[in-house]
């Protein structure tokens, strides 16, 4: 509660200076494989290169792209798709809203332009609203249940005296997940992406997913934004330091761009473990961090991040609210013992194709006991190399990437269970957790502008826990005894080592502006030399329609 009161009075405070105001690209907006191909493509574009931290603004990215020189634009595809992302932002687009009226109207209120269903333009107020809906029906191989997920809602973003900016999406959900998503969810009396939920028909899930956030600039090149929502740092398909798996979490972020520089402050309230009824007061835990990216050069960015996590009763604590201080000296100023990260992360754009990115993140470190090559428990580190290649092998809109991610066991844990790298039973960074190497590839295919093929590929090696010993893998358990038996002889893959193949394709035709249909193909083989880890081989074919949303997909 002193959180939020704290947030509201700064907040009526600062939008009295409020000058302009952006709103951000939505969870897995189609925009963003623009943004990425036309980064590398460019290789040197001061706007695109800042691309680290998602969402992306609008304001800032969508009016950049119309400004862009269109001789970049060398495939009828990437034509669509700039198109595309003009008519669904036309707040930022270039030229006039009339250029992208719609053919076929609804009357005079709806779809006035083909990319939402209601508008309002006036000198001093703009309005977007538009339906969600996302319906698909799976089968499982050896499964007799019908899987299905079955979402409604609605979203709007508007802004008011060019001064404030908002936006609400939500959404009401049922599905049934595979089985092998079923056992997650068991496991960590979670479900992924979601916060509170009910069970639905036995095996399925009930829950909501509610998201808004209003914005302001407070001074030339700082944007403020305040709201429940999600956030993604980092290159890569996954991120180790900040992903947008876990539930939406109340937030203040404080994003500064100028000259060489983009630092965002991100500052969270997060839930802590164990699932309580609707009528209970969730215990809160508190998460500060903050990332500083920087342009060596014109193609070369290098970024610094930190983060620290942590619980107090009933208060907030203020010491973590210094957006430049490092939080490893609050915490050991403060006497306390709270989670506290440190990582570093590289993007270089190569050649106009290729592009390298990096992360590694650090979160305790002893070099006597690393010299002493013992596998001491607190080793803990993760590591992120990865590559894209635009247009391959001179093939338009063929586009690759590949990534391998390593994550020493017990990273992101702590001594306790409330101040675990977690929101809602739910890891903040990679959906695995620890103690795995991971390796993913990926190909996607826009033939024509309408049409897209991907695949995807993950193989992974885990350790998981036998036998109630912790081996570092489920960061939700304390890496405490009695939890944790030695003090060293942790490497990766120690416990009972599994081995997970997962492999996908997907074909999607967008029918119209963001209303797609979607067949999906999966394949899911777990093997282990544990025998109380069964060997698993799982195949499910999906069919569905997706309109203003983004794919929910559950690859790990």
């Amino acid at each position: 509660m002193q959180f939020k009161q704290l947030l509201a009075g700064s907040l009526l405070l600062l939008a009295t200076a409020a000058q302009a105001q952006t709103t951000y690209l939505p969870q897995g907006a189609k925009e963003n494989i623009l943004l990425e191909r036309l980064e590398i493509k460019l290789g040197k574009d001061s706007v695109l290169n800042f691309s680290k931290t998602k969402p992306y603004s609008r304001k800032e990215f969508i009016g950049h792209l119309g400004r862009l020189d269109s001789s970049v634009l060398t495939s009828a595809a990437d034509k669509y798709n700039w198109y595309s992302a003009m008519v669904n932002n036309l707040e930022w687009a270039s030229g006039n809203r009339t250029d992208y009226a719609s053919k076929k109207p609804w009357g005079k209120h709806f779809y006035q332009t083909p990319a939402n269903l209601y508008e309002v333009y006036t000198e001093d107020f703009f309005l977007a609203v538009n339906p969600i809906l996302q319906f698909k029906l799976s089968k499982e191989q050896d499964n007799d249940q019908s899987l299905f997920q079955n979402t409604r809602g609605l979203s709007l973003r508007g802004r008011i005296a060019n001064k404030i900016g908002f936006n609400a999406y939500i959404t009401e959900n049922q599905e049934r997940t595979p089985l092998y998503v079923q056992q997650w969810e068991e496991e960590r009396r979670a479900v992924p992406g979601a916060g509170f939920y009910q069970v639905f028909k036995e095996s399925g899930y009930d829950y909501f997913d509610a998201r808004g956030t209003i914005t302001f600039n407070a001074a030339k090149y700082i944007d403020i934004a305040f709201g429940y929502d999600r956030h993604f740092i980092g290159n890569g398909y996954r991120s180790l330091f900040l992903s947008d798996f876990s539930n939406n979490a109340v937030f203040l972020k404080l994003n500064t761009r100028i000259w060489k520089f983009n630092y965002q402050n991100l500052f969270m309230e997060l839930s802590g473990a164990n699932r309580q009824p609707a009528s209970t007061l969730y215990p809160k835990k508190y998460a500060a961090m903050h990332h500083l990216d920087i342009a060596l050069t014109k193609w070369l960015n290098v970024g610094l991040f930190e983060g620290i996590i942590f619980g107090r009763k009933d208060k907030f604590d203020f010491g973590y609210l210094n957006p430049v201080i490092f939080y490893r000296s609050v915490e050991q100023q403060n006497g306390s013992f709270d989670n506290a990260v440190a990582g570093f992360d590289a993007k270089a754009n190569v050649a106009k194709s290729f592009q390298f990115y990096t992360q590694f993140l650090l979160d305790e470190f002893n070099l006597t006991e690393i010299r002493k090559g013992n596998g001491w428990w607190a080793n803990k580190w993760a590591l992120q190399l990865g590559a894209k290649y635009i247009d391959a092998f001179g093939i338009p809109n063929l586009d690759l990437q590949a990534e391998t991610n390593r994550v020493r066991p017990f990273t992101y844990s702590h001594g306790d269970s409330i101040a675990n790298y977690t929101h809602y039973n739910q890891p903040l960074a990679h959906p695995l957790g620890a103690n795995f190497q991971e390796w993913i590839g990926l190909a996607r295919y826009q033939p024509a502008p309408k049409w897209m093929l991907q695949a995807k590929a993950i193989y992974y090696m885990q350790g998981k826990d036998v036998d109630s010993v912790n081996w570092g893998g489920n960061i939700l358990l304390p890496n405490r005894p009695p939890y944790r038996t030695k003090e060293e002889g942790y490497q990766i893959g120690g416990g009972a080592r599994t081995k997970t193949a997962y492999a996908s394709f997907l074909l999607s035709y967008e029918l119209k502006q963001n209303l797609f249909l979607e067949g999906n193909a999966v394949v899911r083989k777990v093997s282990s030399d544990n025998a109380l880890i069964p060997s698993n081989n799982m195949f499910i074919i999906s069919a569905g329609i997706r309109w203003n949303m983004h794919r929910r997909e559950f690859d790990f």
